[in-house]
Order: C-alpha cells, then sequence, then structure tokens
C-alpha cells in the first residue's frame, strides 16, 4: 500500500469518527510559537539527522547536601564545599566561582550568565576571570530568564544565538566550545522536545559559520512559568513532564527547581531530585541520544522552530545585535508581548492551568499590567494573576 493510501485511509478514519468532512477545521490546534500543526502526519519532509549530545548520559543535577555525597554525581553550588572530588559540579554563584580551583579528577561548569540585562553589558571582567579557569564550560548564556519572562520558544533560541554571536565578536570563535546554555522548560511537552532539538540543529548551523562543527552544551531547568503556589502536586507533575521533555530532547544536564513555589523544605528538595531519579533510573530516558528523532510530528516542528529561530536571530544580527536592541528596548517589547498575549489566553482559558483557571477556576486578582512591564525582562509566572 503507498503512502497516499495508507493516508487517505486514516482521513476516511477520522472523518468516519469526527462524522464531518471538515476534520481540519475541528482538529486544527492553535498555538502562540506561529508554528503549524497538522491533526495528523504520515511523513517528514525534511527529516532531521541524529542529533547527538555531548555527554553520553544527562547529568542528573541535585542541590548540594552532605547527605547526597556518596550516591549523587552532579551537584548544583550555590556555597563553597571542601573536599568534593570526582563530581561534576554547576557553580551557580560568582562569588563562589572566583574562589574556586578544580582538582584534576573535579568538573566544573559555570552557571553565571557574563550578560548582565538590567546594565545592558557584558561583564567582561568576569568573562576573563571564568576564561582564565580550568572548568569543563566556562561561559554561560542564560535563556532560562526569557522562557519564565514568557518568550516564546524561537525567541529563546534567536536570542541565545544572538547572545552566542556577542561573545564570539568580543573573544573569538574559540570561546564556542567553552559555552553552556541555561534554558529553561515550560510545560508544552513536545514543543519543549523540539525546542531542545532545534537548538542543536542552529547552534551547529552557527558553528560552521566559523569553519567548525560544534553542538551546544545544554542544561536544562524545570520552568517556574507555569507554577502555582496553591497547587504543589500539580506543580509536581508539570515539572516530572518538563524534565522527561527535557530528557527526551537531549539535554546534558538537568535540574529540577523546587515545586513548592516561594517556599522550599528538605522534604521538597529531596523529592524534587528524585523525580529525576526515577525517570532516569525506571523510564531509562537519560541515556538517549536523541530519542523523539524519527517521530513525524516532532520532526516537523523541530525543522519549524530552527526556521523561525534563525530567522530572529538574522534579524537581530541586521539591526546591530543583541545589546543594541536591548538598549533601544526591542527586545525587552519583543517578549513583553509574546508573554502579554500568552496571560490573556492564561485568563480566557485557551491555556489550561488545573487549580488555577480550571477545576476550580480562581478569580483573576492582577491586571495583565500590573504583571508585565515593556521596558524589562522579568519573570512573571502565569497564576500570579489569580494568587
Amino acid at each position: 500500500m503507498s503512502n497516499s493510501e495508507t493516508f487517505s485511509n486514516w482521513e476516511n478514519l477520522v472523518k468516519k469518527q469526527l462524522k464531518t468532512e471538515d476534520i481540519y477545521t475541528i482538529l486544527k490546534k492553535e498555538n502562540l510559537e506561529g508554528i503549524d500543526v497538522k491533526p495528523f502526519y504520515n511523513s517528514v519532509e525534511k527529516p532531521t539527522p541524529n542529533l547527538p549530545k555531548v555527554e553520553e548520559s544527562t547529568h542528573l543535577v541535585a542541590n548540594y547536601h552532605e547527605s547526597l555525597e556518596d550516591d549523587v554525581f552532579a551537584f548544583l553550588l550555590n556555597e563553597n564545599v571542601e573536599n568534593l572530588v570526582g563530581k561534576t559540579v554547576f557553580v551557580n554563584n560568582k562569588d563562589l566561582a572566583e574562589h574556586i580551583s578544580p582538582q584534576d579528577e573535579d568538573q566544573y561548569f559555570s552557571l553565571i550568565d557574563v550578560f548582565d540585562e538590567k546594565n545592558i553589558e557584558i561583564n567582561d571582567q568576569l568573562v576573563k576571570e571564568l576564561l582564565a579557569k580550568d572548568f569543563k564550560r566556562n561561559i554561560c548564556v542564560d535563556i532560562s530568564l526569557h522562557q519564565n519572562a514568557g518568550a516564546a520558544i524561537y525567541q529563546q533560541l534567536g536570542i541565545a544565538l544572538a547572545k552566542t554571536k556577542e561573545l564570539i565578536e568580543i573573544y573569538g570563535a574559540e570561546i564556542i566550545n567553552k559555552l553552556i546554555f541555561r534554558i529553561a522548560v515550560g510545560g508544552n511537552y513536545f514543543f519543549e522536545m523540539a525546542k531542545v532539538r532545534a537548538f542543536k540543529l542552529v547552534f551547529n548551523q552557527l558553528s560552521k559559520e566559523y569553519d567548525l562543527d560544534h553542538i551546544p552544551y545544554i542544561f536544562a531547568e524545570t520552568s517556574m512559568r507555569n507554577k502555582a503556589i496553591s497547587d504543589n502536586e500539580n506543580n509536581l507533575i508539570r515539572s516530572t513532564l518538563e524534565l522527561a521533555s527535557a530528557m527526551i530532547g537531549g539535554a546534558d544536564a538537568l535540574y529540577s527547581n523546587n515545586y513548592l513555589v516561594g517556599k522550599s523544605t528538605d522534604n521538597s528538595e529531596e523529592i524534587s531530585f528524585k523525580q529525576q531519579i526515577v525517570l532516569a533510573y525506571e523510564s531509562i530516558i537519560n541515556v538517549f541520544e536523541d530519542g523523539s528523532n524519527g517521530s513525524y510530528y516532532i520532526e516537523n516542528i523541530t525543522n519549524q522552530i530552527a526556521e523561525k529561530s534563525w530567522k530572529l536571530f538574522v534579524e537581530i544580527e541586521e539591526s546591530g545585535g543583541y545589546l543594541e536592541l536591548l538598549k533601544q528596548g526591542i527586545i525587552q517589547k519583543k517578549i513583553y508581548d509574546q508573554a502579554v498575549e500568552e496571560q490573556k489566553w492564561v485568563e480566557e482559558g485557551k491555556i489550561k492551568l488545573i487549580g488555577v483557571n480550571l477545576y476550580p477556576k480562581l478569580e483573576v486578582k492582577k491586571s495583565i499590567e500590573e504583571l508585565y512591564n515593556p521596558k524589562e525582562i522579568k519573570a512573571v509566572r502565569w497564576a500570579e494573576m489569580f494568587e
């Protein structure tokens, strides 16, 4: 049976089940990314190659606690810890980075963003200090802020490329292999898998412009954008799905933010980390190189996101680059427009947030104007409108 016959059979089956000829209108699923999503797929126009990871198995990163030293291999550090041996350490504190000198058997990564978005500059002194250290990856490009502020997926990736280009222009193409990208993974399960994959495509494309063939080192963490104060159990389910997206998409390191909003207990900290452990040891999804490769749907949206991201990157470059557009307030406004539109969808119930705008439906307590500022990139949770 040919592909077209199979497709026709699928179409007829769907028409029969929905009792209408007009299946595409009924099954059309809108999204704010501007991505064209079909109701079903029987092929992919442009299959993507296998998209590798830098790490063989995704690092499962825990907040440091001495009780975890024997069992955990990767830690997020906010303060100095003596005698850590043979661990992978993600340094999350600028002052701490200045004092750390790695031993031979340690692997250190910097998660400190060298871009100062508020003062609209790259912290040159910090870059030089970090580059002088014997870290596996010295310079962090942070776009988790942009996701939590409401940027679209293609905006996050376009901005990541633009920030990378700014660094290359100042410090040379050799910095490409010293970068680590900190991203936040939201709740749009398949789109977030495609985001990780699309970033590998566009980053590799950028590296080829400098006669290199690099893939990005991706540190993924759970988003705060879709979490709610009154909704701990739902937050936990949401972040589990986000972690799964990142693993299947092919992140190199994974970190689960505390599912309790604004407060943290030893128990919630332990559960947040154990989400990753269950996924890795019971579902074994952290070892695949590119687990969703071959899915028609994910391949299709990966390509669309990659194209839109690259287009935005080129626009930013042609207009003077990331910092220049920050100075003009254009980047802030682009993110603001997207975030406000998204918040309206939450208010209208087009984006469903269980326990906030559905089961039960809470009253709106803060306006969009109170939550967002067109001149500032700041993290806003959807649920803040109702809290």
